[in-house]
């Protein structure tokens, strides 16, 4: 058994399990369940529930007692007792079915519809009568209360079939060219017809006349639907005495009030398959529309997927049984499909242990391949030596090949290639080796552009590896792989500029390493000229000079940091004398200056002494502010600077705060004035 998870909804497939073949014999199928467990553990709900070759539509009996099924070849229906689990009856018919219906409560009144225009009347005992319809049929439905056959075709009129008085009444004309579906509401008795052109149209069967016509082409056409020809009704389901579905071919499902011509929902299943079936399942308000690829179940309220499953063959019909949550499908393959869903509802009564079973299975993949066989071609037996075994039980002709007992052949290919395991241990060790020395940094092949500096992310790449594997340290990603700096070695704009101030200031050791670094890559552009695999050392110079220089390094440091400074203050004086030869040639030319409105001129001292702070340094201009006391420098106690600012004041602001300070004053005096005269009241003493 097969459990797959959708939504969170379980589906348990009934049907797979390890297939055998047909050519077994049946004693040979009993010592096979002895001794496979697979095979014994395998679930066959309904004993031989399958067709020959293709199963096209199956039914379930009103009772719920009996599955009908009908498929090919030769075309047959097969009837399977769910009380017994197993076969009914089997009958051969003399063409394939189209669909068929069941008349009665059970199987003893059956009535087919063949591709060849003939209806065929089944009763209990088997064959009843035929009869002939004038176009080819493609769906027929039964009005109870009137005993009236139904059939839709190849044609613009509806054929009629009194079962009552054994005879065809006057047929319905429609205004399509041809009809594809029909059904019949079992409330209140309207039959619809589904026609080619995309309409469907209601009539009333007391009446023989037409009571409405709704276009399913037309609403069917959405914003998001890509549609590429005319919408045909493919599908066609009643529920209820008011809500119908609509199924298209091109993959709509449409949900329809009899009330209104304009559709409640509409429902797309992307795959742009004609919709083969549509049912209503009223426990939990969900509508199963399913097309060749997938059966889909979603709510009829809001539209929203309650779950999906799709088989791995085509899917010809599907039959919902009553009152449960099993499912079953005919499909383009042997197998009839067995679906439990107990979502939907609990196991039907002939099989209620699978309530009980489920909760204690578990997910096992399907297997297609017969396991106990292998399938081998002429061309292997020659290899193997086994052509004298054509003919003899060993070997069982099918299609291009035979089919051979897997322990026959394991022992075979042992004996004729004995030294098969060392062969392949020798190819597995072959590709770690290969692994190990992709992941390696090839020297070899270095990038056009910065060769200097790729050379030197190489080794220290080098030395990170001796490190990791001396210690277990983490690797990080390599720059010369990562495809983010891939431009830095690409394109000629990112070349580093050894001549520049900065490089030299930043790298003072840079020429003694530089040096290096070019004899390795002489050394490697002449490797890629003889194309030599292994590298070799630079000759005339051992490893351990290339030591004893790194530990040079240190000491060298200080000289090569003042020869730098030394030959930077140079060309700084050079460019100097330059300016100043320049600016003696210049011929100076007098400057006229505009005052703005609201000014006043005293001098060009100001103006001249704002331009020298300006083309001073941030460091000067703070020094000078130091001095000036506009700015304090401060230490802080957790080592970081602390500046302190104080804004120059305008002419404007230093008169104001002149008068401010003077009116502070007369008001002082004033005060203390006052003080004055009120102590020498209270004293007795006479003002003067």
């Amino acid at each position: 058994m097969q459990v797959s998870s959708l939504n969170e909804v379980k589906i348990y497939s009934l049907s797979c399990g390890k297939s055998l073949p047909e050519w077994l014999s049946d004693r040979k199928k009993r010592a096979l369940q002895k001794k496979d467990v697979d095979v014994r553990r395998r679930i066959e709900l309904i004993q031989d529930f399958e067709m020959p070759t293709v199963c096209t539509t199956i039914k379930v009996s009103k009772d719920g007692q009996y599955i009908l099924a009908t498929g090919t070849y030769k075309p047959r229906v097969r009837c399977y007792d769910t009380y017994q689990l197993s076969l009914k009856f089997e009958r051969c018919l003399d063409s394939e079915v189209v669909t068929f219906e069941t008349l009665s409560d059970d199987y003893s009144k059956i009535v087919f519809l063949h591709n060849d225009r003939y209806i065929e009347f089944h009763s209990q005992s088997g064959f009843y009568y035929k009869t002939r319809i004038p176009k080819f049929g493609r769906d027929f439905s039964y009005h109870y209360p009137s005993c009236d056959l139904y059939f839709v075709g190849a044609s613009s009129e509806v054929y009629r079939l009194n079962l009552e008085q054994g005879r065809y009444l006057n047929p319905l004309q429609t205004d399509a060219a041809e009809n594809n579906v029909c059904d019949i509401n079992s409330v209140h008795g309207l039959f619809a017809t589904g026609t080619i052109e995309g309409r469907v149209e209601c009539w009333d069967p007391r009446t023989r006349g037409r009571v409405g016509l709704l276009d399913c082409a037309l609403s069917s056409v959405t914003a998001d639907s890509e549609i590429n020809s005319l919408p045909t009704i493919s599908a066609l389901k009643f529920n209820g005495a008011l809500t119908m579905a609509v199924g298209t071919s091109t993959g709509q499902v449409l949900l329809y009030d009899l009330r209104s011509d304009k559709p409640l929902l509409v429902k797309d299943h992307q795959y742009g398959l004609p919709i083969k079936s549509v049912h209503f399942q009223d426990s939990l308000d969900l509508i199963l529309s399913a097309d060749s690829r997938i059966i889909k179940m979603w709510n009829k309220n809001s539209g929203k997927i309650f779950t999906s499953l799709e088989p791995e063959h085509d899917i010809n019909d599907v039959c919902l049984y009553p009152n449960s949550g099993m499912l079953l499908t005919a499909n383009e393959t042997p197998k009839m499909g067995i679906y439990y869903i107990p979502v939907l509802g609990p196991a039907p009564r002939w099989c209620s242990f699978l309530d009980n079973l489920t909760e204690e299975l578990e997910e096992n993949p399907e297997s297609t391949v017969y396991d106990d066989y292998k399938f081998v071609t002429k061309k292997d037996l020659e290899n193997l030596g086994l052509t004298h075994l054509i003919g003899s039980p060993f070997l069982r002709a099918y299609m291009h090949g035979f089919f051979m007992d897997i322990r026959l052949y394991h022992k075979v290919k042992l004996m004729v290639n004995p030294f098969a395991y060392e062969e392949y241990r020798k190819d597995k060790i072959r590709q770690k080796i290969e692994e190990t020395r992709a992941q390696r940094v090839q020297l070899k092949k270095l990038p056009k552009v910065n060769k200097e500096l790729a050379l030197k992310l190489i080794e220290e790449e080098e030395e990170k590896q001796r490190c990791t594997w001396k210690k277990k340290v983490k690797s990080l990603p390599n720059i010369l792989t990562d495809d983010r700096f891939k431009v830095m070695f690409e394109n000629p704009d990112f070349q580093v500029d050894e001549e520049s101030e900065e490089f030299r200031l930043l790298n003072p050791l840079v020429s003694k390493i530089s040096e290096k670094r070019k004899k390795k890559l002489r050394l490697l552009e002449q490797q890629e000229l003889r194309e030599q695999e292994e590298e070799e050392e630079p000759e005339g110079k051992p490893s351990d000079a290339e030591s004893s220089e790194s530990s040079d390094d240190e000491k060298d440091w200080v000289e090569e940091v003042r020869k730098q400074r030394r030959l930077l203050q140079q060309e700084e004086k050079v460019k100097r004398q330059e300016r100043l030869r320049e600016d003696q040639q210049t011929v100076l030319k007098p400057q006229f200056y505009e005052i703005k409105a609201g000014e006043e001129f005293r001098s060009f001292k100001d103006s001249a002494t704002k331009q020298k702070l300006l083309n001073k340094t941030l460091e000067d201009r703070l020094k000078l502010e130091a001095k000036n006391g506009t700015l304090s420098v401060a230490d802080t106690t957790v080592g970081s600077k602390q500046l302190t600012f104080t804004l120059k004041r305008s002419e404007q602001q230093k008169k104001q705060q002149e008068a401010e300070k003077l009116h502070r004053q007369e008001r002082k005096t004033l005060r203390r004035s006052a003080g004055h005269l009120k102590s020498r009241h209270r004293r007795g003493r006479p003002f003067h």
